[in-house]
């Protein structure tokens, strides 16, 4: 019997032309049988969201009965800064997408404006950043409109076959609903031909799958699917825990108590003080001499310096593991030159350009699915694809560069330079529409100084205007 097998990545590998049965689709979604325990997977997904969140593992500790002093339980949520920085700085500036064909590119433009793919391309890379995976799913809405939507991994999961190249087999989106029957686990399958629906273990139903392919891509930052905080997350809960400890420390500092030897505080004669010693934090002994009393506040053991290296330690780390710079470095508030700088964030544009490539290669993919219900199916393969790193950018200096390469490279590749400029295609349609219409005002000027006639002399005229322009 055939059983899906999991890769060290994490993918799930079942035989080619084998039958996608409910059972298998159960062990895909809760990672039953070969795959180990039940929700395995789920939970390792739910767990990173919280991580991102800030709902760290130190909020869920169990209280200690024989606790007596402060316990507090602070998070120092350096994950989600880690994300949203990073996928800030990959995809802040979205993508530029084009063809070379017009009319194609056209229609590319207004299919990318009318599913938001810059908001959802977005999406899928934070959610790789914190999950170490997303996918992207195809379908058509209910006026035959060719869609998009993103799939968390925790509603969806992607099977790939035996083959060496590992293509895609099917995509499996999952979810629960409540009925009178009590809660149902549904699951819609799509394969390369059809797209069925399942209601627990039965098939409720089934439509032919028009693009050809399996509608469903999977985006992740690298191949061993891990999300950025995955290697510093134990790090980021000892910060948590160290900061706690040092809070608590505080709160133990200020309810120092005061000691008093030797000195009799009752003045009323009953054996007892005159003051609340619980209240007033005290320690109080009068069977001492009055020569030698002694008051003074006792003293506690101080590991703030140990602490505060910790600390230091641990944010370095994070940072450092994380490949993210850390904006409290010295190098970021100094005056370091811009070869510095590069040098500085040298790691995180590695592990960028690295995450740009996998993603180039999954939005071919999608839009094969894309083009197939169009006149040009084979577009897909004639995409182009420009990632722009998110920096502070100085726009004169891109200007110069621009008016640097006049002559040297294409138009397109030219204003392509430009950050302010999103389609270069879109952009040289317009500059040459501005030049028609300085030509048509040329043409409307000599027209008005010398009358209707357009012959003679007046035709040179507006020849001669004409190539002014030009």
């Amino acid at each position: 019997m055939a059983e899906l097998y999991r890769l060290s990545n994490g993918i799930l590998i079942y035989p080619q032309d084998t039958e996608i049965t409910p059972t298998v689709i159960h062990n895909a979604v809760y990672g039953a049988g070969v795959l180990g325990s039940a929700a395995t997977g789920l939970t390792d997904y739910k767990a990173k969201m919280r991580m991102y969140l800030g709902d760290h593992d130190i909020l869920h500790k169990s209280t200690d009965a024989q606790r007596t002093g402060p316990d507090n339980r602070l998070v120092a949520n350096i994950a989600n800064y880690l994300v949203d920085t990073y996928n800030g700085y990959f995809m802040g500036i979205p993508p530029k997408i084009t063809l070379d064909n017009e009319q194609q590119n056209d229609w590319l433009q207004d299919w990318n404006d009318t599913n938001s793919m810059q908001d959802k391309l977005n999406e899928i890379s934070k959610q790789c950043d914190i999950y170490g995976r997303s996918y992207a799913l195809v379908y058509q809405d209910e006026d035959g409109y060719t869609c998009l939507t993103v799939i968390p991994p925790t509603d969806g999961v992607m099977i790939y076959d035996d083959t060496i190249n590992h293509g895609r087999l099917a995509f499996i989106r999952h979810w629960s609903t409540q009925g009178d029957q009590g809660t149902q686990n549904m699951a819609e399958v799509y394969t390369t031909d059809t797209i069925t629906t399942y209601s627990d273990t039965r098939m409720i139903d089934e439509r032919p799958n028009v693009y050809g392919v399996v509608p469903a891509v999977e985006f992740f930052d690298n191949e061993e699917r891990l999300g950025l905080c995955d290697n510093v997350a134990t790090l980021i809960n000892e910060l948590n825990d160290t900061l706690s400890s040092k809070q608590n420390q505080i709160e133990y500092f200020d309810n120092a108590y005061l000691s008093v030897l030797g000195l009799n505080l009752d003045a009323d004669g009953d054996g007892l003080p005159d003051i609340d010693l619980q209240t007033q934090r005290m320690i109080y002994s009068p069977d001492a001499d009055a020569v030698n009393a002694k008051i003074e506040f006792l003293s506690k053991p101080d590991a703030d310096g140990m602490q505060e290296h910790q600390i230091d330690r641990l944010t370095n780390l994070i940072y450092q593991i994380a490949k993210v710079p850390n904006p409290n470095d010295d190098s970021f508030s100094g005056n370091a030159s811009g070869v510095a700088m590069q040098y500085k964030m040298l790691s995180m544009q590695n592990m960028a350009a690295s995450k740009e490539r996998k993603f180039t290669r999954s939005l071919r993919k999608l839009y094969r699915a894309v083009f197939s219900l169009t006149n040009w199916p084979d577009a897909w393969r004639d995409l182009k694809f420009k990632f722009n790193r998110n920096l502070p950018n100085n726009l004169s200096e891109e200007v110069t560069d621009a008016k640097n390469l006049e002559g040297v490279v294409s138009k397109e590749t030219q204003l392509s330079v430009l950050s302010i400029v999103d389609d270069p295609k879109a952009e040289i349609d317009r500059m040459d529409k501005e030049d028609e219409q300085k030509m048509q005002t040329a043409i409307n000027i000599v027209d008005m100084q010398r009358g209707q006639d357009v012959g003679g002399d007046n035709e040179d005229e507006q020849q001669g205007v004409l190539e002014q322009q030009r």
